[in-house]
């Protein structure tokens, strides 16, 4: 199909291949469970649209194509491309820079001063980590993100007593602590619940060093 990265941009553009317009497709071939193309088309005739109106559809695709996008295409300047180069590569690099350090994640990196990278999924499964920090080669410390509506459900002993094992799991194995940082969201902003564990993460990175 000659550019079919145009058509599928204005399809998508316009909705033109949406359930309002074609019909739940997916629900539809699952029912008519066809064994050829042709079982699927002559069922899509006769139960969802007639083929006329996949033509029109076609047809309607070629205004918004021919008119609409050659007019913006013909609108667009040398210089509207390389400001939107630096927009993006720039502005809204730094905007989504902005927004990662705004997340408790971002607070914490911040204030520690040091790299904290994801936690892999095998960790967050035996641990209970959300995020690390490599002191060395061998030595690791972690950090546990919870919401402050989790803070209750977290006193409770036996959940308390099931996440002090895993965390115990993790200090034998890595030999740094895991430390839980609770978060709540305050004027459209996460922070930091018990301000304090930052200080205590400061100890224990210099213990690990």
């Amino acid at each position: 199909m000659p550019k079919e990265w145009i058509l599928n941009q204005a399809m998508n553009r316009w909705g033109l291949n949406k359930k309002r317009s074609v019909g739940p497709v997916s629900e539809l071939i699952r029912k008519c469970h066809p064994k050829r193309l042709d079982d699927w088309r002559d069922f899509y005739y006769r139960n969802a649209y007639p083929e006329s109106h996949l033509e029109e559809l076609g047809r309607k695709l070629y205004v918004k194509i021919t008119e609409v996008v050659q007019y913006e295409v013909a609108e667009v300047t040398e210089q509207h491309c390389i400001d939107y180069m630096k927009e993006v590569v720039i502005e809204r690099t730094f905007a989504g820079y902005q927004t990662e350090i705004q997340t408790i994640y971002g607070q914490l990196q911040n204030q520690l001063g040091v790299p904290i990278k994801p936690a892999p999924d095998e960790w967050d499964r035996l641990y209970n980590v959300d995020f690390f920090v490599e002191v060395s080669k061998n030595k690791f410390l972690g950090i546990q993100i919870k919401p402050v509506s989790f803070e209750h459900t977290f006193e409770d002993h036996k959940w308390k007593e099931m996440q002090e094992r895993s965390h115990r799991k993790f200090q034998d194995k890595f030999t740094g602590e895991v430390f839980t940082v609770f978060s709540a969201r305050r004027a459209g902003k996460k922070e930091i619940q018990n301000p304090e564990v930052v200080e205590e993460i400061k100890r224990e990175l210099q213990r690990l060093s």
